[in-house]
């Protein structure tokens, strides 16, 4: 997408939708006070602290954080992408998304390429049940238990023997479908000298005799295949090649039907074949995904962790199935964030995903999975096992093995935990610890630890939201009434001030100024620091002890010049600082004085 729907066209959307009727159409609201308000759609709760704002058209939940606007909630509750919630919206207001939203999303750029996937997929569906050499397949997905059910809902099919079924049946002698088939993996241009195949076309089919299970992108469209053979052809398993349409290390086979199956997706496993997603949907656990013939990517895992807080990776015991695992652990390492969690199940030799959850069902299976390793608990189990721990050498070699992977990880509370567990592993106290890491411990000027990096501090609590009092009430004034700004005059006088939270204070005024027309919604969803987002958002939703438009102007003016008092008082200070060191200028003696003079009157 790459931000190229209009920011205005943004806004004209916005502008005609109503959040109260959106958000009531899926959780039932009930009117409180001047908001509207509900349990929480994003985590469980018995009391509703789930706030929607009319005015605002912003709703935030007070209980687990989660807020936004419309555009949010779509992509939140119903885990649409950014241009699906911006279509679903302009399709209610009756508008049309700008061409231009398209330029790098490949459904406008090759419409025709979808089509013929899903005409391909729906033949093969087709072929499973009708064709005359279909019995084979027919009987393996009996044999596996699967239900007409689920047979449809993955669109399980079956290529047929021959080697131009698809060139001739939808490609029809048409040079530019047969082009479109090519472009799309599903048909290959043969040598010119080669005399392998019997027909006398350059092309043919890619997939013959196989079980197909088609492979959807996240609106549900065909983008690519896997093949399973069932006799003693190879590969036993074949995918689509890379296209225009399918990039192996951002797609997950079964992530559209476990969107579909689950409205609230708690957590997602990570599988290592097409059967093993369907058939553990056929029990019941409808939250598994497959790599498609590549490791797990960190692509992969933020979209795997913008849906769910915990990811499972199930893999063989064996070397190889612990190197897939490490291998998709050190990808992770960038993604995990504060709140998200990886696990690692292993299974017992001769087992996997399909046959674990046929002999312990669907309560089976999940007590295993309750019993799979923390990702702190593989981390350390895995490069201990490359050392002698009983050896002063090894604890220290164990210290340097971990360090890459430790400086990965996003500074904060995981980070720290696992510095800590390090310590404790390696009997070394963890001030010892943190220069052999490249890092050391400090103290900013309100005591919050520290990681310091070369001569750059970087706050390890990312951001102190607990301000006084009076800045952060001026926050919410403008946040909730963000005409105030108008009147506020250059917010670059306040720059100096010593106080917490007055540069976001600044930059608010700074971005109402420029456009005084913004809602609260649209203020925070532009909000350039992510990570300031959920104090504001809070703000934004905070009862006001005031509600008069004239009584809270009068107090937000009030604030201004308390604002400008303590830099006239913190100036004054400074000069007087100067006066003793240095002596002052001309200048410094006349602002020295003007500011004894303002502070009298």
């Amino acid at each position: 997408m790459a931000g190229t729907i209009p920011r205005e066209f943004i806004d004209e959307v916005l502008a005609y939708t109503d959040i109260v009727e959106l958000i009531d159409s899926r959780v039932p609201l009930k009117r409180s006070g001047g908001n509207h308000m509900a349990c929480c759609p994003f985590h469980g709760e018995k009391t509703p602290s789930f706030s929607v704002s009319q005015p605002k058209q912003f709703y935030h939940c007070f209980g687990c954080g989660a807020s936004g606007d419309a555009i949010r909630f779509l992509m939140e509750y119903e885990h649409q992408s950014f241009v699906e919630a911006i279509e679903e919206l302009a399709q209610m207001a009756g508008l049309q998304v700008p061409k231009v939203a398209y330029s790098n999303e490949p459904q406008k750029q090759a419409p025709e390429q979808f089509e013929l996937l899903d005409q391909v997929s729906n033949y093969y569906q087709h072929q499973l049940n009708h064709h005359p050499k279909s019995q084979q397949v027919q009987d393996y997905v009996k044999q596996r238990g699967l239900s007409p059910e689920v047979v449809k809902t993955f669109g399980l099919g079956f290529s047929p023997p021959g080697w131009d079924n698809v060139l001739n049946v939808i490609g029809a002698g048409d040079q530019k479908k047969i082009q479109t088939l090519f472009d799309t993996g599903m048909l290959i241009k043969r040598d010119e000298d080669s005399t392998a195949h019997p027909n006398k076309s350059p092309w043919y089919d890619r997939f013959r005799e196989r079980l197909m299970f088609p492979i959807r992108d996240r609106r549900g469209r065909t983008i690519a295949f896997g093949g399973r053979i069932l006799g003693d052809g190879k590969p036993k398993y074949l995918n689509s090649p890379e296209t225009r349409l399918f990039h192996k290390g951002q797609e997950l086979y079964g992530l559209y039907e476990l969107k579909q199956a689950l409205r609230k997706i708690e957590r997602i496993m990570v599988v290592e074949g097409y059967m093993d997603v369907v058939s553990l949907a056929q029990f019941g656990v409808n939250y598994s995904v497959a790599t498609l013939g590549t490791a797990t990517t960190a692509e992969h895992l933020q979209k795997l962790f913008r849906l769910c807080d915990e990811v499972f990776f199930c893999f063989d015991g064996d070397r190889a199935g612990r190197d897939a695992a490490w291998r998709a652990m050190n990808n992770a390492l960038s993604v995990i964030k504060p709140g998200k969690q990886a696990r690692f199940m292993f299974l017992p030799d001769g087992e996997d995903p399909d046959t674990m959850v046929r002999q312990k069902g669907k309560a089976g299976f999940e007590a295993e999975m309750d019993q799979a390793m923390t990702f702190s608990d593989f981390f350390f189990d895995h490069l201990m096992q490359q050392v002698n721990m009983e050896s002063l050498d090894g604890r220290s070699k164990l210290i340097d093995l971990c360090q890459p992977y430790l400086e990965k990880i996003q500074e904060g509370a995981f980070q720290t935990l696992m510095i800590a567990r390090l310590s404790e592993l390696a009997d070394i106290d963890k001030a010892s610890l943190l220069p052999l890491l490249g890092m050391q411990s400090a103290s900013n000027v309100t005591g919050a630890p520290t990681v310091v990096r070369g001569n750059q501090f970087q706050s390890s609590s990312a951001h102190r939201v607990k301000g006084p009092a009076p800045v952060k009430k001026a926050i919410a004034y403008l946040l909730q009434h963000p005409h105030l700004a108008e009147s506020t005059g250059d917010p670059g006088r306040f720059s100096s001030l010593e106080l917490a939270d007055i540069k976001i204070f600044i930059q608010l005024l700074d971005i109402l100024q420029n456009d005084p027309n913004l809602t609260t919604a649209r203020i925070l969803a532009n909000w350039p620091d992510k990570k300031q987002y959920q104090f504001l958002s809070s703000l934004a939703v905070e009862p006001l002890l005031i509600n008069d438009e004239t009584a809270i102007s009068c107090e937000f003016n009030d604030l201004l010049q308390l604002f400008t008092r303590q830099y006239q008082q913190q100036r004054i200070a400074q000069l007087q600082r100067n006066e003793r060191q240095q002596g002052l200028d001309k200048l410094e003696k006349s602002e020295y004085l003007q500011l004894l003079q303002a502070l009298k009157s």
